[in-house]
């Protein structure tokens, strides 16, 4: 065979008469099966400047060795590194989490794959792995999600407060900065914290705040009032109450001479602004100021 045939091949750059004695010769069948195995696998993103660079770094670092080689050897050598980065390409991304995130004021509703749904807050992100699903139904949770969870295996989730695990069940779990809390709506749900086990039947609440841990109520309702478009708190420190309008509004929160650390109850609205801000400053007997998107929290003095 001569040994430009493979490379013409390639780029369908053969005559009639070359292509018809390079199917005799016993090298085109496997040519072939390497082509059709990889014609549809995706390279992964290559980055050429990098690549460039450390090729010259390699040069820097070397001397240069020139070695014969057979042209058959050749082609073989690169037929075989193609098809490497292809096999390594597919293993790779087969095999990486899926993740789903969301910004200020912003949602999102995700179907995994068993049909359990997710439902997203705003400034939170999920991620899993699809493809091990299947035997292995865990998430890892950083921000606020509702789960209405399918029947099947333990299904899990994970945060850097606290592992959340049912069977079949609808709950919610919030993980913010100083704040972790398990709402149970459905069925039962078993929370590890600190490593020790709390059940929660549904109706009830797990809370920690500031690493202090307590047990409350939560109205009897299917799901959170954050999917109802309005946030609801009791006896919750004021900080996370704003953190929380800043969240779903995008809104950038200051706060001056006021106590955050005072407790609040109540409800603000997450589609009507102005309403909300009355909502927060009316029972804090606080005052607010908004100026484009900056919002200032304060107290008048005497």
């Amino acid at each position: 065979m001569q040994e430009n045939y493979l490379a013409k091949w390639l780029n369908n750059e053969l005559t009639k008469e070359e292509l018809v004695k390079f199917k005799e010769t016993k090298e085109y069948a496997s040519y072939l099966k390497l082509r059709e195995a990889t014609n549809n696998l995706a390279a992964p993103d290559f980055d050429m400047a990098k690549a460039f660079e450390d090729l010259n770094k390699h040069k820097a670092s070397t001397k240069s060795k020139v070695i014969k080689l057979n042209p058959y050897k050749k082609y073989m050598g690169i037929a075989a590194a193609i098809a490497l980065i292809f096999v390594a390409s597919f293993l790779y991304y087969g095999n990486l989490n899926e993740e789903i995130s969301t910004q200020y004021a912003e949602r999102a509703q995700i179907v995994l794959p068993d049909a359990s749904e997710v439902q997203l807050n705003a400034d939170s992100q999920i991620s899993y792995s699809k493809k091990n699903w299947a035997k292995k139904r865990d998430i890892a949770l950083n921000g606020e999600a509702f789960f209405k969870v399918a029947k099947g295996k333990r299904f899990t989730v994970t945060t850097e407060n606290g592992t959340v695990t049912v069977l079949g069940t609808q709950f919610n779990v919030e993980n913010r900065k100083g704040y972790f809390e398990v709402a149970c709506y459905e069925g039962l749900v078993s929370v590890i914290y600190n490593k020790e086990e709390v059940k929660l039947p549904a109706g009830n609440s797990l809370v920690v705040i500031n690493g202090e841990l307590q047990a409350l109520k939560i109205p009897n309702t299917k799901e959170p009032s954050w999917i109802r478009n309005e946030s609801s708190f009791k006896s919750i420190p004021l900080k996370f109450v704003l953190d929380e309008f800043q969240r779903q509004f995008n809104i950038e929160v200051a706060t001056e001479n006021i106590d955050t650390n005072q407790l609040f109850t109540g409800s603000f609205s997450n589609t009507n602004k102005e309403l909300a801000l009355q909502s927060i400053s009316t029972p804090s007997q606080i005052k607010f100021k908004l100026e484009g998107n900056k919002v200032l929290f304060y107290a008048e003095t005497p």
